[in-house]
């Protein structure tokens, strides 16, 4: 008893917050000028974020989107992870800053995503779509929507009971946009006793028969007196159909108007099932169709071709000059996707021209070659109801290659034959273009695929020796792998077996699974997909995702999948080869930075080399410490790009620093040696240095640059400067270059930063700021605060976490 409750009061919450999510979508279309609005809430284990609710925009269309990770680069789960309003103006925009939703919605149109939540708690994202214009959003349109959006977060909050979730379920709901029209069709209500004659009826029916108030006595003859007298015997055999068969549908008669003229109405009617024994009593529904006859007679007029669509590209009405034009019966089309029915429009252009006039809400055209000897234009102007079309015979245009005589079967290209497949699988497959290593391959299927395709477990096993080794797993229970790890890939199990055939195989519930492979070892999922990665012909490895339920996979979720995996594969021999290069060329960097700096009497030295944390490439920055006599010169450098060539280049340029600094040359001569060095190998790759000559006994520093930043200072004082000595250009852009020397004294207590430009740059600003930054760090130096602690302070106050460079610093202390 007390569980029913508990499930009754469930779906009580669940209708509510339906209805809330109803209001919501038409408080955006009504109060912003939107012309779509959507509710994405979180899923239960908050990786997703899952459509609840659509209005305005065909939910086939976006099928890609009804679940998104929240973790990926989308507008919606971007807005959802910060808490900010994402606003999107046009394509360009949208291509600029996010483009995965470009390549899965290639359209031109204007959004923006709010954050719906109460205090600290985040429900899901309510999301606006509007025309693209010149001038962005319309101006309130943002605030609206956050307004809307507050306001849903509010209601939400108030109607979870304590411990209950706001997570979604069942299907996404649509909710049809209002309409901006003056209805065309009037409709009243009536309540007819056969067997007395007397009629009760609303104003509506009142006012659709003429009769003013006060006219209408309520009786059938009153009614028979405004009916056409050529249509009276249609009306009495409508009653007696009614009352023999239950029901009467679309009986059309001619009513008199006040001026004597007949117009059309449809009289709907039936036998009410409490009072059906005798069959004496009908209610039913009046319509006066009169300015839908009167519109449907102007357009069958016509010698030009008329159609309707309905927001999911269906034929809802076509005139009699279509028939011709498209040489195709009417009842053949209705209720069909043209593209499905005509094979000439079967190209995924035609589908993508329909939805393009959807979601950017303005007219398009193209011209379509009908076969076998005919070029049609066609003309699609859009609302939020739907597409309104026009087609009329054109010429060819200049070029065109005649039409085939018979055209090829309609098919359907694109995975499980739909353009939205096609869509989707370039947005999910877009997130593995900027995995660069195996980690980043691993994240993005973790983080981006695998919610987006609804999963809620994920392997993914590498073959090495012919073995299947885990890289990576995600919702499985601890250990649950272990007996996987190391299998052949010759074992019988899916993951292997998916891999010696080539072919992904799908298990729909736990008892299909457990019948193909009797004694496997079985977790809580109840669906699996297993798929092989291959590229070039090549194993590569297993990906295995689990779903939480039993689930059938359509064809056009298989189509997807197993393309996804094809993606997959190729993203990890990628990522595998870069690794290898990677460790390579790290391994040569490591080897060539110096493994110690010298200690010399009077100063303190120490370094730090940290690697860049995007894309995971190696640099060419250098430093150096290297004792002449009385003397040591300090070095720092980096030569241009991140590759294995940059960081052998820089092998080079240290040992000929090395070489001519210690030889005795002063620090111009070196540069200039190593600028014509540099010449001489070729590389087709440019450095920077900057060379500090140290006399610590009479406290001289004697400086050269060539292109590098500027030393930073801090002196005695406590006061920091950055030291725009003179220089020489970059190494390895002229012959016959010059390296001016400054000289400079230094006191007891001053420290000498020399960095690479990892450390200082932010694109947000001017490099100057950048150097700026490390001036105000190294003033800001605490009492006692030793030269070790120094480095690490200004790693962390200067440098990014997310730099792309890679950054080197050597501090040096006087006294």
């Amino acid at each position: 008893m007390a569980a029913g409750s508990a499930r009754a009061l469930a779906r009580h919450a669940e209708q509510r917050r339906d209805e809330l999510f109803a209001e919501a979508v038409r408080r955006v279309l009504g109060t912003t000028g939107a012309y779509g609005a959507l509710v994405y809430l979180r899923s239960r284990d908050r990786r997703s974020l899952v459509l609840r609710t659509i209005a305005g925009v065909p939910l086939t269309v976006m099928s890609p989107f009804r679940r998104v990770a929240a973790a990926g680069p989308l507008p919606v789960a971007v807005c959802f992870r910060t808490g900010h309003v994402i606003t999107l103006t046009d394509t360009e925009d949208t291509m600029r800053r996010f483009p995965q939703l470009a390549v899965g919605l290639p359209y031109d149109f204007a959004s923006a995503c709010v954050p719906v939540g109460c205090g600290e708690e985040r429900f899901g994202v309510l999301s606006g779509l509007w025309p693209a214009s010149d001038d962005g959003l319309p101006e309130p349109a943002a605030r609206q929507l956050a307004e809307v959006a507050d306001r849903l977060g509010r209601e939400l909050a108030e109607s979870a009971e304590p411990g209950q979730s706001v997570e979604p379920g069942g299907e996404v709901a649509v909710v049809e946009p209002p309409s901006s029209t003056v209805p065309t069709t009037r409709v009243g209500l009536f309540d007819w006793d056969v067997a007395t004659g007397v009629v009760a009826a609303d104003d509506r029916f009142r006012e659709i028969f003429g009769f003013g108030p006060g006219e209408f006595d309520g009786t059938v003859a009153a009614l028979n007196h405004r009916i056409a007298p050529g249509d009276l015997p249609e009306f009495r055999a409508a009653a007696r159909a009614a009352l023999e068969h239950g029901e009467v549908l679309a009986a059309r008669v001619r009513v008199l108007g006040r001026d004597g003229l007949p117009y059309p109405v449809e009289l709907w009617a039936r036998v009410p099932v409490a009072i059906s024994d005798d069959r004496t009593h009908l209610v039913g529904a009046v319509l006066d169709v009169r300015s839908l006859t009167a519109a449907a007679a102007a357009v069958e007029r016509l010698h030009e071709g008329v159609f309707s669509l309905d927001p999911d590209g269906r034929i809802g009405y076509a005139n009699r000059a279509v028939e011709p034009l498209l040489r195709a019966r009417r009842e053949d089309l209705l209720g069909h996707h043209p593209w499905d029915v005509l094979p000439w429009l079967a190209d995924p252009f035609y589908e993508n021209r329909y939805r393009a006039a959807l979601f950017s809400q303005q007219p398009t055209a193209f011209l379509a070659a009908r076969p076998p000897d005919g070029w049609l234009a066609f003309s699609l102007y859009p609302d939020a109801h739907g597409v309104t079309g026009r087609v009329v015979a054109a010429e060819a245009p200049p070029g065109a290659a005649e039409p085939l005589a018979t055209p090829p079967p309609a098919t359907r290209t694109g995975v499980g034959g739909s353009v939205s497949g096609t869509h989707h699988l370039l947005q999910l497959a877009s997130a593995l273009t900027e995995a660069v290593t195996v980690r980043d391959v691993c994240r993005a299927v973790a983080e981006e695929i695998l919610p987006a395709c609804g999963g809620q477990e994920l392997a993914i096993y590498a073959v090495r020796e012919q073995r299947l080794h885990l890289l990576l797993q995600t919702g499985y229970p601890a250990g649950f792998l272990d007996a996987f790890e190391g299998l052949s890939i010759d074992a019988r199990v899916p993951g292997s077996e998916t891999l010696s055939t080539g072919t992904p195989i799908f298990f729909e519930s736990v008892r299909e699974l457990a019948a193909t492979y009797p004694g496997l070892a079985l977790d809580e999922m109840g669906a699996w997909a297993f798929l092989p990665l291959i590229a070039s012909g090549r194993p590569v490895g297993s990906c295995i995702i689990g779903f939480e339920h039993p689930r059938p996979f359509t064809v056009e979720e298989r189509g997807l999948l197993t393309a996804l995996g094809g993606f997959i594969a190729q993203a990890l021999e990628r990522a595998r080869l870069y690794d290898a290069e990677f460790a390579l060329a790290r391994g040569l960097q490591q080897a060539l930075l110096p493994h110690r700096l010298p200690e010399v009497p009077g100063i303190r030295i120490t370094a730090r080399y940290l690697p860049g944390t995007q894309g995971m490439e190696i640099g060419g920055d250098w430093y150096d410490a290297i004792v002449t006599g009385p003397d040591v010169t300090l070095v720092i450098g980096d030569v241009e790009g991140h590759s294995v060539g940059a960081a052998a280049t820089m092998g080079q340029l240290r040992s000929a620093v090395r070489a001519f600094a210690t030889g005795g040359d002063p620090p111009d001569e070196v540069l200039a040696r190593t600028n014509r060095l540099l010449l001489d190998l070729d590389p087709g790759l440019l450095a920077s240095c900057c060379l500090v000559r140290l006399t610590p006994a009479a406290g001289l520093a004697r400086i050269a640059r060539a292109g590098h930043l500027p030393p930073v200072l801090r002196h005695p004082g406590g006061r920091a400067e950055a030291l725009y000595v003179p220089g020489g250009p970059l190494l390895g852009v002229v012959e016959r270059a010059d390296y001016p020397v400054s000289d400079l004294r230094l006191g007891s207590g001053a420290v000498l930063a020399l960095y690479t430009d990892g450390l200082v740059e932010d694109p947000a600003v001017a490099i100057d700021q950048g150097v700026d930054r490390l001036r105000a760090a190294l003033a800001r130096a605490a009492a006692g605060e030793g030269l070790e602690q120094a480095a690490e302070r200004l790693l962390r106050e200067v440098g990014s976490t997310h730099r792309v460079d890679d950054v080197a610093l050597l501090l040096t202390a006087f006294g």
